[in-house]
């Protein structure tokens, strides 16, 4: 009997242990369902774990000095992503091939790297099967979304087996949101056509990518969690929160990330170097009229204060700029790449200095030239949002065949 690729990959989810009530008491994630079993999936394999400092258990120790710990499992290599395994480097930065001082395993650098050149790291390191956890934000543009996707293709150019322990997305899962990337504007902060904000879990992303966009899927194993509901922000998932990246210090930054990082591709400051990176936007020159303008737009969920803050690297180091703070007032209403898109607008309206970045990087990140072109012919938000709802439709139902919760 000949089986879909989705029917494959439905059977390759582990689904051993039952499902629980959603509750925050009952939530666990795919590592605390994996050592549940003795580890029983990974038995006889050699292991290599592709994680950062997010690969936690809930009481905070990290599962590579778990698993290190543990006779059942035989853990022989690590793989850093941006930033590093430890998590030492700053954004556009990793921690290079070391051995782990901890644990004393081998630790190689996948930043970068992905097609063959990551497959031969993958051979040389000796493993015969590549796990990864690692705590996603929900947005296109975070790099850790492509890494599991080129570490699945390299696992499988390489022949191995790939198995995701799954996590929860911090800002839920209940629908995606904003523009869907067009192949040609393909990157690091986006390599397949998803929406900017894709409201699903890591290994709901694995399931779509190797059912929809893989050349060749790789044996793909999921972890699914037990107890979550996909109505959860990160708060009541029970679990602590480490900071996925450097700029990422709070679960409120990742619930405005997916719009704010837009501004990456402009002139102003998306806060870095502040302790509100991505909350705090702003140029020197600007004024109230911006939150005034913001405000005006009656947005829901969400209001903007005027704000002045001296950024301590990136962009106006050193330098006091005016800007808008964004508060959320109603999480469930609020809509993050549209308040983007009206904080875009507005800024261009108020601020004669605004500028998008020489490269375009704008493009990069909404995967288009549409955003950026729409604004600059003078669209307003409610314009732009509307140009790529019919692709966003699009998405959303294939998306569906690839969910593991309700």
């Amino acid at each position: 009997m000949h089986l879909s690729r989705r029917t494959l990959l439905a059977s390759a989810t582990m689904t051993a242990l039952p499902a629980t009530p959603g509750h925050p008491e009952h939530l666990r994630t795919g590592f605390e369902r994996l050592a549940a079993t003795g580890y029983a999936l990974l038995s006889g394999r050699r292991v290599g774990v592709v994680t950062n400092p997010t690969g936690i258990t809930r009481d905070a120790r990290h599962i590579v000095d778990v698993m290190h710990a543990d006779p059942r499992v035989r853990l022989t290599a690590v793989f850093g992503p941006e930033h590093g395994f430890r998590g030492t480097a700053q954004a556009g930065g990793s921690e290079g091939r070391y051995d782990d001082p901890a644990t004393g395993l081998p630790v190689y650098d996948t930043y970068l790297k992905s097609g063959r050149p990551l497959a031969d790291v993958f051979t040389a390191s000796g493993v015969d099967t590549v796990v990864f956890d690692i705590q996603d934000v929900g947005a296109r543009f975070y790099t850790y979304i492509w890494t599991l996707y080129d570490c699945m293709e390299a696992a499988q150019l390489a022949g191995l087996s790939f198995v995701v322990l799954d996590r929860p997305n911090p800002v839920t899962g209940r629908e995606a949101q904003g523009p869907v990337l067009h192949r040609e504007f393909a990157t690091f902060v986006g390599r397949q056509p998803i929406a900017q904000a894709h409201g699903m879990t890591v290994a709901e992303l694995a399931r779509l990518f190797n059912g929809e966009f893989l050349a060749t899927p790789v044996a793909l194993e999921t972890v699914r969690m037990s107890g979550w509901r996909r109505g959860w922000f990160h708060d009541a998932s029970g679990l602590p929160w480490v900071p996925p990246s450097p700029n990422m210090p709070t679960p409120d930054t990742a619930l405005v990330y997916s719009g704010t990082c837009m501004f990456e591709g402009t002139n102003l400051s998306e806060g870095r170097g502040t302790t509100r990176p991505f909350e705090l936007l702003g140029a020197e020159g600007v004024d109230g009229r911006w939150a005034a303008a913001a405000n005006g737009l009656g947005l829901p969920g969400v209001r903007f204060r005027e704000a002045y803050f001296t950024p301590t690297f990136s962009k106006f180091q050193g330098r006091t700029v005016g800007g808008v703070q964004i508060h959320v007032t109603d999480r469930a209403a609020y809509d993050p790449v549209r308040t983007g898109i009206a904080l875009l607008v507005t800024a261009r309206q108020v601020w004669s200095g605004f500028a998008w970045r020489s490269d375009d990087w704008i493009d990069k990140l909404t995967g288009s030239a549409r955003v950026r072109t729409m604004i600059d012919a003078g669209a307003g938000p409610d314009e732009v949002t509307g140009a790529w709802q019919e692709e966003l439709a699009a998405f959303r139902r294939v998306r569906k065949e690839y969910l593991l919760y309700k």
